[in-house]
């Protein structure tokens, strides 16, 4: 797996994810599988996990076992299948041989999900980096380190739109967007303006072609600071991550078993801040709500006030650990 790719904060996530090891489970970001392997190795014989991507390299590379379960799509349908696990572990108890009545301490079906017909999960975990394979791969177009690289950047490979369609065919207005908004790029307007004069000679197909487009706004001894900016936008646009990001929370918090933890690993501030203004009040644009008596409406609460960091020793193992920040929550019981 650490070919593929390193688990970032792996005995942290897993440490604060793992409450019930018979319980039910969601990697929601298998990519290498090295925090999927490790939950299994915390689960009993009666655990399980389901594991979410949409990139078929990582399904591809899956591991076997019984408990595992994967998925090829977007985790943002993590609700869509926390409604069909519940309605087949509920068919499997019906199934089951009644028990005999007036036996001290019969209880209510084992399968019928607590807090609501979505809530199947003990604990759900999403590492929101893209794969050292992502980056590593030169035709997926995801680095600025390969020039000749076409532009591309698509988790799902079946997806529709891909880089070279947004910086060639997006309005300046929506590249100064894009730029802005999800790559936090100084000057985005002069930016979405140089792409926009170097489409107008011949088509941008290459990262070199981009390079080479916005050259004049990389200083010199930082071009690779701007660039990761760039990039970062763009491939944010390309595979629609923060609303699909927005999506997931909601739908995590939905499918989580009163108690349930929801571990979430972040990269840059734009959805760290989401991630953060969802657990405090249940919405990522972090506007509180609470009831008639001045309780919060949050479906979840922070079980870590300040987010975990890689240690030094972690990041200088693997440098894409520097601005990773882990936040757990849990979901609350009333």
């Amino acid at each position: 797996m650490s070919e593929y790719h390193i688990p970032v904060l792996l005995a942290e996530s897993i440490s604060a994810l793992v409450t019930n090891p018979d319980g039910t489970y969601a990697d929601a970001t298998f990519g290498g599988g090295g925090h999927t392997a490790a939950l299994l190795s915390r689960l009993n014989d009666g655990g399980r996990v389901i594991a979410f991507d949409r990139d078929i390299d990582a399904i591809a590379r899956a591991q076997k076992d019984a408990r595992l379960t994967l998925i090829h799509n977007n985790f943002r349908f993590i609700e869509n299948y926390a409604t069909q696990l519940a309605l087949e572990d509920q068919r499997r108890s019906a199934e089951r041989p009644a028990e005999p009545r007036g036996v001290v301490g019969a209880s209510a079906p084992s399968g019928e999900p607590d807090g609501g017909e979505h809530a199947v999960f003990d604990g759900i975990l999403a590492d929101l980096g893209v794969s050292s394979h992502q980056f590593d791969t030169a035709e997926r177009g995801f680095s600025f380190r390969f020039e000749e690289a076409p532009l591309d950047m698509r988790m799902n490979r079946e997806g529709k739109l891909t880089a070279r369609e947004v910086v060639n065919r997006y309005g300046e207005a929506d590249l100064e967007r894009i730029l802005k908004l999800y790559g936090e790029v100084d000057g985005a307007r002069q930016m979405a303006r140089l792409i926009a004069e170097a489409r107008a000679e011949r088509p941008l197909e290459t990262t070199g072609d981009l390079d080479k487009a916005i050259a004049r706004m990389l200083p010199k001894g930082a071009e690779h600071k701007v660039l990761a900016k760039v990039y970062q936008a763009l491939r944010i646009e390309v595979n629609q991550e923060m609303r699909s990001l927005e999506k997931f929370l909601d739908g995590a918090a939905r499918s989580l078993k009163p108690g349930g933890r929801l571990v979430v690993i972040t990269y840059h501030s734009l959805e760290d801040r989401m991630v953060k203004n969802f657990i405090k009040t249940g919405n990522v644009e972090g506007l509180e709500q609470k009831d008639l008596y001045g309780n919060s409406t949050a479906p979840l609460e922070a079980v870590n006030r300040k987010p975990v960091v890689p240690q030094e020793e972690e990041i200088a193992g693997n440098t894409r650990a520097r601005s990773a920040k882990l936040r757990v929550a849990r979901r609350r019981t009333a």
